[in-house]
């Protein structure tokens, strides 16, 4: 029969032995180098010679492959789901291809061998770069270039290199000295300075080298360190100073860098420099007297360069310092001294003291310079005593006059001092014991150098002269004249016949009032030597360790004692040596420049008050006591301040409060001086018991122009004194009144009060039974009686002021006013019993109507005609009257007066309004 042979599938199929595709991530396709193509030699055969499949093995292998033509033999390889090349780079895996077999079911079919199928992953610029590190730090010294500061570095999280990698860095911040490399190293492309910036803030940012830049640029701080100087910090060049602050520390966070030196000691010298103030320092600028009797010294020193005045006016025509008293002598000047001023006759002891600033002598044959010279006034050229400058030597001559021992004495006495020629203040003070001369310069001794002896003086009958500045050449020249002048500066010149001066008190003449200052002595620390200059202007200490000297120096303090000091700078300078082990200098310190700034202070107004106008009866001026001129006078002084709030710019100044504050300070001088014909001292004079400047520091002179009270002491002390100053008249038939002025000064007229005037009127009468009996009835009310003011009250304005010319009318109207006075009087008294209960305690001391007649020139019914008046209409008519009442005193007030009673605008409560009522009608 018929055998029917079913198709064979006799051969497998057959691939490539291995495929490279590539994916590119987020995509499905994958392209593969060869094409994906079964070949099956069974072809054309169906089944036996197609392909049906292709089978991939591999553990969770994300891809698949599809047959796409069975005949052809062609597939597809595509990703089951998306790829992420950040995940896995590339894939390798096992691919086989199937044939159909040998019929529709498939049977008996074969596969091909394996093939590696490896599979890379194309990369898709994803992700930005980012810095490691969200700020970057770094410390540069200055002065240095750096090859590399710091490294910046930035990550990419793509897969492939060109999209990972960084390519590029870049500073975003611009106008900085510094670059960055394609690795992230930061260099700096000039020399920093501390001093121009401290620190540097930049912005970097990072390319990846698909050119995609970080989304977030990062910070780079760069620090810039100072280079170690040696040195003193945290100091303040200006130190401010108000008057009154004490002790101020001028260094309070002072310390020293030594830059890790291995210091062993240090020696450091603070330096106050104060010479261009005043004298060479701020001083009291007392006269010379005042500043004498406040240290103590024996009385009796005579000023030879005051303050120009009337009484002391050879001193008019030099050039003068009004502040400090200082005189300038230009080589062409000199003073003469009146006679009489200086006795002739000085004794065997006696000082000279002078403050003097002076300079190298022009020229090259130096001509003697006269400080103080007594030579003939005439007809000779003979010096008896003199004091001079000669070659930065300062020379003392003294010739002894004639007397029976004809002998050699010493004459010449000279001292050799660098001090004499530099420029500067200094105090000297000649005590002479004769044959013994001692020089104190500032306040040490110095014994003479040279000593020559010279013949006494014959005794002649010419007149001498002592002059300041020069020297008097009266014989030897055809007209005399002023010879051997000054160049330099003087101040407080005094000569003291009789006496020589102590140490103690030459020390407290010559004493600065301001100074360097250590606060808290006893807590310095251990191991620190210091030591001050006399005047406290120069500070040494030396210690071993660095942290106990910023302690002391931290407690250098400025300070200065005057309550008004001079204003302006005042140079500090700070030197210091610094020693290390095994070394004598090490590393060098720059000195400190500073300076403290003394403000000025608050400038006091000085006011004097207290009952300018008085009328007493002849017999009490002609009395053995005469009269006390000012009872109840005060001195008060008030500084105005302003507030200064903080918030307040320089166009607020005008409404910024204004405070008024009483202070106490002291004074330096009193007059009293007499206004008008000066007091004939065959008839009047002005007296005060001596006994009434015991215990104080004051001193008085008297004479027909006044009376001068004068020393440094407190305002009471002086309210005491001029309370005690009792005018008085023996012969006062021809004197109705007498005007005086009284004026007052702190610091030698650098502040004056105002100035205050009183008259005083002297009543002459005929009936003087009569009179006391009226003065005995009008001076029991109590409410008119002169009372003492409590400290700081203000007394009211003196309105009550009678004219003199009033005393004549009242002699000639006596006899006609008998009657109205007794019926006045018994008004008064009526109506003091009626109202003395609201008068109780009411005191005021306006005219003082103690044995006054002057009381009976006002009829006092004027105001009791209306007993029902109301008390309004009471009020206005006694402010009317007051009005009338006054008219006549306001022309004799001074300006001064008035605007006394701007001022002082002093509310009057009810009862004294009463008060006042009842003056006006008396």
């Amino acid at each position: 029969g018929l055998v029917l042979s079913l198709p064979v599938n006799k051969h497998k199929p057959w691939i490539e032995t291995s495929y490279h595709g590539i994916i590119t991530e987020n995509n499905d396709t994958v392209i593969l180098d060869p094409p994906l193509v079964a070949l099956d030699k069974d072809a054309p055969v169906p089944f036996a010679g197609e392909i049906c499949a292709f089978k991939i093995h591999g553990q969770e292998t994300p891809f698949e492959a599809v047959v796409l033509n069975k005949t052809s033999g062609e597939g597809r390889l595509r990703a089951k789901s998306p790829i992420d090349c950040e995940l896995q780079k590339e894939y390798t895996f096992i691919i086989q291809a199937y044939d159909c077999g040998s019929g529709p079911g498939g049977t008996n079919w074969k596969k091909s061998h394996k093939a590696v199928v490896h599979i890379q992953v194309k990369d898709v610029n994803e992700f930005s770069p980012a810095f490691k590190e969200s700020v970057y730090k770094a410390t540069v010294t200055e002065g240095k270039i750096y090859d590399s500061i710091l490294q910046v570095e930035a990550i990419d999280e793509d897969c492939s290199p060109q999209y990972s990698q960084i390519c590029n860095y870049e500073i975003v911040t611009t106008d900085v000295p510094f670059a960055i490399d394609r690795n992230g190293n930061i260099r700096n492309t000039e020399k920093l300075s501390y001093d121009k910036q401290h620190q540097y803030d930049i912005m970097v940012t990072a390319f990846d080298c698909g050119q995609k830049h970080a989304t977030q640029d990062v910070l780079v701080r760069v620090n810039v360190k100072p280079v170690c100087k040696p040195g003193w910090q945290d100091w303040n060049k200006q130190i401010e100073y108000q008057p009154g602050s004490g002790s101020m520390p001028l260094f309070p966070s002072i310390h020293l860098e030594t830059c890790d030196g291995p210091v062993s000691s240090i020696h450091t010298t603070i330096e106050l420099q104060t010479n261009y103030i005043g004298r060479g320092c701020d001083r009291e600028t007392y006269s010379e007297k005042s500043l004498q009797k406040l240290c103590g010294a024996s009385s009796g020193a005579i000023d030879l360069l005051p303050s120009p005045s009337t009484t002391t006016n050879w001193t008019a025509g030099l050039l003068m310092d009004s502040n400090d008293i200082i005189f300038k002598f230009d080589g062409k000047q000199g003073a003469k001294i009146p006679d009489g001023i200086v006795p002739k006759n000085l004794t065997d002891q006696f000082t000279i003291s002078l403050w003097m600033k002076h300079g190298p002598s022009p020229g090259l044959r130096a001509e003697k310079e006269t400080i103080l010279c007594n030579s003939d006034k005439t007809e000779m050229n003979r010096h008896h005593y003199a004091l001079y400058v000669h070659n930065c030597r300062l020379v003392f001559l003294l010739r002894k006059d004639f007397d029976q021992a004809d002998t050699f004495r010493p004459a010449e006495f000279h001292w050799k001092l660098d001090q004499i020629c530099d420029k500067e203040w200094h105090y000297y003070v000649v005590n002479v014991e004769f044959p013994v001369v001692t020089l104190y310069m500032d306040g040490t001794t110095y014994e003479p150098y040279l000593v020559t002896n010279d013949w006494p003086i014959h005794p002649s009958h010419i007149a001498m002269q002592l002059t300041v500045g020069a020297c008097w050449q009266g014989g030897e020249v055809s007209k005399p004249r002023f010879a051997q002048y000054f160049h330099g500066s003087l101040a407080s010149l005094t000569i003291r016949p009789g006496k020589i001066e102590s140490q103690k008190v030459i020390s407290c003449l010559q004493a600065c009032k301001e100074g360097l200052d250590i606060n808290s002595l006893e807590s310095l620390g251990q191991g620190i030597k210091y030591h001050f200059n006399p005047s406290q202007s120069v500070l040494v200490m030396e210690g071993d360790d660095i942290e106990n000297i910023n302690q002391a120096l931290r407690k250098v303090s400025y300070i200065n004692s005057r309550q008004f000091p001079t204003a302006g700078v005042r140079r500090l300078k700070v030197s210091s040596k610094v020693q290390c082990f095994g070394e004598d200098v090490c590393i060098s310190i720059p000195d400190i420049d500073a300076y403290v700034m003394v403000f000025q202070a608050n400038e006091p107004k000085i006011t004097i008050r207290g009952m300018d106008h008085f009328a007493r009866p002849a017999a009490q001026f002609e009395g053995e006591r005469g009269v006390i001129l000012l009872p109840d006078i005060r001195i008060v002084s008030t500084v105005t301040k302003m507030e200064h709030p903080v918030d307040l710019q320089e166009h607020d100044r005008a409404e910024r409060p204004v405070i008024v504050e009483e202070m106490l300070h002291n004074l330096d001088f009193c007059d009293v001086l007499v206004m008008g014909a000066e007091l004939d001292p065959e008839q009047e004079c002005l007296e005060l018991d001596r006994v009434e400047l015991q215990g104080k520091h004051l001193d008085a002179t008297n004479s027909t122009a006044g009376y001068s009270i004068y020393g440094v002491d407190s305002m009471f002390n002086y309210e005491q004194v001029l309370r005690q100053i009792r005018y008085r008249n023996w012969d006062t038939a021809a004197t109705f009144d007498r005007k005086f002025r009284v004026k007052c000064s702190e610091l030698n007229g650098r502040y004056t009060s105002n100035e205050f005037n009183l008259e005083v009127n002297i009543l002459h009468s005929s009936n003087s039974n009569f009179m006391d009996h009226v003065n005995h009835m009008i001076a029991q009310p109590q409410f008119l009686q002169s009372v003492q003011h409590p400290e700081g009250s203000v007394s009211a304005v003196h309105n009550s002021v009678v004219p003199s010319v009033a005393t004549i009318v009242i002699i000639i109207c006596v006899s006609i006013l008998i009657f109205v006075i007794t019926l006045g009087v018994y008004r008064i008294r009526t109506a003091h019993q009626h109202s003395s209960a609201d008068h109780e305690g009411s005191k005021e001391n306006e005219m003082d109507w103690d044995d006054s007649a002057l009381t009976i020139t006002v009829n006092p019914m004027e105001k009791y005609e209306k007993p029902h008046q109301t008390e309004e209409e009471s009020e206005e008519e006694d402010i009317e009257d007051e009005e009338e009442d006054t008219t006549s005193a306001e022309s004799d007030e001074s300006e001064e007066d008035e605007d006394e009673e701007e001022e002082e605008e002093v509310i009057v409560p009810k009862g004294d309004k009463q008060n006042g009522t009842r003056q006006a009608q008396l």
